[in-house]
Order: structure tokens, then sequence, then C-alpha cells
């Protein structure tokens, strides 16, 4: 019978050893329903540690039974501690919610000052890193609109009537800043507001802005600055997001994003954005639309194929269609094109197709390549403008580590094809068609030297030869020294940047239903020397944390092309500056972030961009540059009322400007008064999939005048008589002297509305 117990008891004991002694852990790391990849999870107090996947997945197997503390900590985002129990032979799903932390942007990674992916705080460029975060905070339909919100930075509506624009870059207008996509120039040129319309929300995974010249790496247009959106890698979207939303004046938007594979290897990722708005309101009853009333959608795919050693290849492409119009409420299409009914109306189809891959070499090398066609059907009244416009980039890069040296070497060739039905790509003879073509071929070599722990400098070139304006070069220089804290940063960099005549874009065409296009000489490429010096620091208190980044600039220009709207008022008049411009001033940009919960964005820039020409006499004198304010300041500030309900205040202020007036009896004011739109949201998380939205956008109603467009009730010009030189002259029915003209705009017409949407993001 003892034996028969010995017996009983080893069984009992072999069967208790074989039982699973421990358990498993995992889930996903996430932020607002978007996955976080190579996250770092670890118990506290333990050896156990691991990190996510692309996917923002982790997993612990065999973890001892028992209590722990499991954190979280990702670039960028707050870290998270939560309280586990394992359990033997159970499998515990914990997904984790994590929070940004507005102190940690400065280590995300980011590209658009070297052409290479270092940490914000590494880079000796100053760079300003936007997440969708930070753009959800005030919803809107496309980023040209979005990008209100940024300090230094301003959308400019450069039509009252068909509401086309370009953005500007610390009082610099559009032609100044270059729009990348991923690293590549895909807008430029005609298609600034299209090509920055359209792009769906879900796929946005960053917006880099760098303010002053990045001539040296991209070339021409980058004088000003430049914006570079990043789109999400395939592998880290959400498996379907959508986002709808409304307003009350009829406007409908859809973003819709989805994540598939083709095949083992190849990630891809579909986006497409619907925006439409048919309801005409014209509530300053000036007799026209207030916004121009469009049908716009957009389809945008981007594919990335695993390779050897990770190495990199992604190609993506967009397509895009746009039909809107504005102008005489009374207006259809059947009066398209004719002198009764005034309107502008736009048909707009637009290609684009970007990619890298890097070569299968032991050397870091990679081929960077973009193409994009645009066509345009326009009618400004009874002026046809049709354009079509096809650019081709590719560029090739070497990157190379020697010891304290990073260089890097580049080789870059552009091409740009342009015509249209205007004198602008005619013959001599003003008849046979001429359309334009530039071969843009470069090198560029930048050097990034580290000096010490402590300091680092970049030094770089860039030759360009234009096979219309001859050979260019762009040198600069840039400084960056880091306390040991690593609390606070200075940065200092001096730069060359040029732009060549290009004045066939949008935003000029726009008005030639009221102007004509004149070109007094031929244009010389505009050239600018720029120096600038950043400060950023970082303080951290008791009851939160806060940054500080500081910046004053300087721009001097030769050859500076110049718009004049005043010399004769049915004419722009273009032609390169006698003298010289210059851009400067000062900016600050502040976040807040509090225990409690409160964050605030908040940023002001004061500046002062000028013209200096000699008078027949000889004497310089100074001029305000039209449509620029003096003064700007940006904020928003969000606090959550609820763990998951949150309040968002947003809003600009805007300094005067001068205005384009149409000579000395146009009644209207020669400066816009300050003037400010203001947004307020609520947004409630129902669960981890859903989220629901509304707000009231310029809940300040503040529009411009009503008069803001001269003579609307005879946009054709037939009741003003004109004297032999053109001008207008004052008569019983028009004692201004004024002719039709929409260029009278600095702010939106768009008053009050109240929007409403909703979100929903699926992941495994």
């Amino acid at each position: 019978m003892k034996n028969v117990f010995i017996v009983l008891f080893i069984f009992n004991t072999a069967f208790v050893l074989a039982q699973p002694q421990t358990g498993k852990l995992s889930g996903t790391v996430s932020h607002q329903q978007q996955t976080i990849p190579f996250a770092h999870i670890k118990l506290t107090g333990t050896s156990w540690l691991t990190t996510a996947n692309e996917e923002g997945d982790y997993v612990f197997n065999d973890l001892p039974s028992g209590d722990y503390q499991l954190q979280i900590s990702a670039v960028g985002f707050q870290t998270k501690t939560k309280s586990i129990a394992i359990i033997k032979g159970e499998h515990l799903k914990i997904n984790i919610e994590i929070e940004e932390d507005v102190a940690q942007l400065q280590e995300v990674m980011v590209v658009s000052g070297t052409l290479k992916e270092v940490t914000k705080l590494e880079s000796p460029v100053n760079i300003e890193v936007y997440t969708p975060t930070f753009f959800l905070k005030n919803p809107a339909p496309t980023l040209f609109e979005s990008l209100t919100n940024v300090n230094g930075v301003r959308p400019q509506l450069n039509c009252n009537v068909c509401n086309t624009g370009d953005i500007h870059i610390n009082g610099l207008e559009g032609p100044y800043t270059m729009i990348l996509i991923d690293g590549m120039p895909i807008v430029s040129g005609l298609s600034t507001v299209y090509g920055l319309s359209g792009i769906p929300s879900a796929l946005i995974d960053r917006v880099e802005v760098v303010k002053g010249p990045a001539s040296t790496l991209y070339g021409s247009e980058a004088v000003g600055g430049l914006i570079n959106v990043i789109t999400k890698r395939p592998s880290t979207a959400a498996n379907v997001s959508i986002d709808q939303f409304a307003t009350s004046w009829g406007e409908f938007n859809t973003d819709i994003g989805v994540k598939y594979k083709l095949g083992k290897k190849a990630h891809s990722i579909l986006g497409i954005n619907y925006f439409n708005y048919q309801n005409p309101i014209d509530n300053n009853n000036d007799g026209f639309t207030d916004i121009t009333l469009a049908n716009r959608i957009s389809v945008f795919n981007k594919i990335s194929i695993d390779r050897k050693d990770n190495r990199i290849f992604t190609v993506a492409g967009r397509i895009n269609y746009e039909d809107r119009w504005g102008g005489d409420m009374r207006w259809t299409p059947a009066f398209r094109g004719g002198d009764s009914l005034y309107a502008e109306s736009i048909y707009t189809k637009r290609w684009e197709l970007i990619g890298a891959y890097q070569l299968p070499v032991k050397e870091n090398i990679v081929f960077r390549f973009s193409a994009n066609g645009h066509n345009q059907n326009s009618f400004y009244g009874n002026t046809s403008y049709k354009a079509d416009q096809k650019i081709s980039f590719g560029q090739l890069t070497w990157n190379k580590a020697i010891r304290s040296h990073d260089i890097l070497l580049g080789a870059a060739l552009r091409y740009t094809w342009y015509d249209d039905n205007t004198p602008a790509t005619a013959k001599n003879d003003g008849v046979t068609n001429n359309p334009q073509a530039i071969w843009l071929p470069g090198f560029f070599v930048q050097d990034e030297i580290t000096l010490s722990i402590q300091s680092k400098l970049l030094v770089g070139a860039r030759y360009d030869h234009n096979s219309i304006h001859g050979n260019i070069f762009t040198p600069r220089l840039n400084y960056k020294w880091t306390a040991q804290n690593k609390k606070d940063v200075l940065r200092l960099s001096v730069g060359n940047g040029y732009r060549v005549a290009n004045v066939f874009t949008e935003d000029h065409a726009a008005l030639t239903g009221a102007r004509q296009v004149v070109f007094s000489e031929k244009l010389k490429p505009e050239t600018s020397w720029n120096t600038n010096i950043n400060y950023a620091k970082k303080i951290v208190t008791n009851g939160g944390f806060m940054n500080i980044d500081a910046t004053a600039f300087y721009t001097y220009f030769n050859n500076r092309i110049i718009p004049d709207y005043l010399t004769n008022v049915n004419q722009i008049i273009y032609r390169n500056l006698g003298g010289h411009a210059v851009s400067q001033g000062v900016s600050m940009n502040l976040d807040f972030n509090f225990t409690n919960g409160l964050k605030i964005i908040a940023g002001g820039t004061l500046m002062d961009v000028f013209t200096i020409e000699k008078n027949a006499t000889g004497q310089d004198i100074k001029f305000r540059q039209l449509l620029t304010e003096n003064y700007t300041a940006v904020w928003s500030i969000s606090y959550p009322l609820s763990k998951k309900i949150t309040i968002d205040y947003t809003g600009n202020l805007y300094g005067p400007m001068r205005l384009p007036v149409l000579g000395e009896l146009d009644p209207r004011a020669k400066d816009s008064p300050i003037w400010s739109i203001q947004n307020i949201q609520l947004t409630q998380q129902l669960n981890e999939r859903w989220t629901i939205y509304g707000g009231v956008k310029n809940f300040l109603n503040y529009t411009p005048p009503s008069n803001s467009i001269a003579r609307s009730r005879d946009p054709f010009d037939k009741e003003v008589t004109f004297d032999n030189n053109g001008n207008a002259v004052s008569t019983p029915n028009n004692p201004y002297a004024l002719t039709f003209d929409p260029s009278y705009v600095f702010a939106p017409n768009q008053g009050i509305r109240i929007f409403a949407g909703v979100r929903y993001n699926l992941f495994k």
C-alpha cells in the first residue's frame, strides 16, 4: 500500500510540473487608434523587455506568473505604466493607448533639412513638425486650409471669385514656397492650391516646415521655405479609417483609408478624399457667391515593398479631379465662356507619381523620382485659360559617414513642360504656339561635421544649369550648439536661394478675367541671401513642461519679380525689381503641456516686408509689399473635460495689409483692418473605434468688406469709359473710375458655420 502512495505522489508531482507555470502577454500600442511602431515595452524591476514591431504589436512568452508594472514608452509620446497580473497558463491581451508628448516633439524623425532621417534635436536645420493630432483640433477639407494654424505660414486667397491661392511663409508670396510630398517636389508652379487639395488626411503622418531658403537641397522655388507632407507607411496605418464631416453651409467632406497586402512582401494603403459643395450663398449681397462651389475627388495609393536588409522601395500615385466655379448667383454651366453672366469656372485634372528605391549595394545610395501632370480648362468670364503642365524629377543621393563627417552627395534632373493658350507661350509673332520646356540638371554636396558632442557644422553647395537662365550657384552654412542637458539648442544659418522666372501660375491666371498679364522685360532669375538665428529651450516644472522656440530672420533679394497691380488697373505688369527687396522679422512658438491635461500651442510673428526702388530723381523709395501683414498670431488650446471628451479652441489674428486699390478715387480702404478667425470644437471618443466631433468655425463671424469685388454688377466693364491709355475715367454711373476687379482680397468670405463629423478606425 505504501508503494501505491509513493507512485501516486510521483505521478501527481509530475503532472503538476508538466502544467504551464507561466503565462503569455501580448497587445498593440496605439495613439488615437493609430498604431505606434517600435515602442519600448518592459516590466519594471525585471529584465523582461521587448520592442513593438512595425504594426505596433508586442508579445512576451513564458512570463512567470505574478504581479507586474508594465511600462510603455515611445519617441514623441508620454510614458505610460499599467499594473497587470500574469496567471499561469493564461494569455493576457493588453492594448495600450498612449498620449502624444509635446515636449518630446523635438525627438521625432525629420528629413526635410538634410535629406537624411535624423531626430529633430540632432538636425542642424530648424524644422517644425506638425502631426495629424494638431490638424484635427480644427478639421478642414484641405491641407491648404489646415495650415492657417501654423505660425508664420498663411494660406493667401488671391481671387474673390474662384478662391485660388498660395502659401506665404514669413510674408513671402506663394512662388517662394516649395511644396513636397514625401520629399519630392510634386506641387509647384501651376498647381499649388490644387496640389494641397485632396490629400486624404488618413494618409498624413506629419508635416514638416522649413522657413528660409532650402535651394541647396531642393533647387528653385525653395527660397522662402518648404512644406514637406510625409505620408504614412502602409505598415503603420489603420486597416480601415473613415473621417466624414459636414457644415451648416452644405459642405461635405469624406476621407477613407484602407490598408491591404499585395502578396507576402508588398504592403499598400489606399486613400480617397471626396469633397462636395453645391450650395450658392451670397451673405454680403454683392450678387456673387461668397465661396466657390466645388466637386472634387482624389485617390492616393502607396505601396511599400519589403526588401533584404530593410532597403527602401516605395511607389505612390495620386489622381485628382475637380470642377469648381464661383461668380454670379444666377450662373449655370450654360453661360460658361459667355458675356451675359460672369463666373470663373475651372476644370482640373491632375496626376502624380512618386517613389524611392535604395540600390542593392553596400553603400547607402537612393534614387528618388517624381512626375506629375496638370491639365486645366478654365474660363474667367469670357476669357479662356487652358493650360497643361508636366514635370519630371529624378534625384540620386549617396550618404557616407567618415569619422566626424557625414557626407551627402547628390545629382538631380528636373524637366518642366508648360503650354497654354495665352501669349506667354507664343512666339514673337504672338500667334504661333511655342510651349515652354526647361531642363534643370543640378549637383549638390553637403557635409555635416561633428565638431564636438555639443556642436555641429553643416556646409553645403549646389550648382544648377537652367536651360533658359544659365548657371546658378547656391551655398549654405548651418551651425548647431546643444547644451549638455539637451534643454537648450542654438542654431545659426546663412544661405543663398534662387527662383527662376516662372510666373505662369494659377494665382496669376485667375485674375486674367479682369486684367491682362504684361511682361515689361525679359525676366531674370531672382536671387536671395538669408540668415536666421534660432533658439529653442525646454523647461520642466512640477506642473508640466514648456517649449520655447524663437527665431530672427532676414532675407535680401536681387532681381525680385514684382507683380505691379497699380500702374494700370487693367493689367498685371511683371518685371524685375530695379532696386532690392527685404523680408525681416522675429517669430516665437510656445508649447505648454500641464499635468492636468491642459495643452497650449501659441505663436506670433512680427515682420517687415518691403521693396526699395529709385524714383525718377534717383531717390530711394520704400514700398510695403501688397497683401502682407505686419504681424500675425496663432493659438491652439486643448483641455480634457473628461477621460473621453476634449475641447479645442483654435484661432489666428492678422495685422493690417496694404491692399491693391484701383487708383486714387477708389473709396475702399487702402489697408485692411486687424482681423481674426476663431473656432471651437468638442470631441468625444465613444470607444476604441468610434469618435464623434463638432463645433463652430469662425464663431466671431468675421468677413471682409462687402465691396471687395469692385463693380460686381458690371463684370464685363460694359458701362466703363476708358481714356486713350486704357484707364477708366470718372463718369456719372462710375464716379470712382473703377473697373471690375476681384483681387482686393485678404480674408475668406465664409462666415460663421457649424460643423459635425465622425471618425472610425479599425485595427487588428
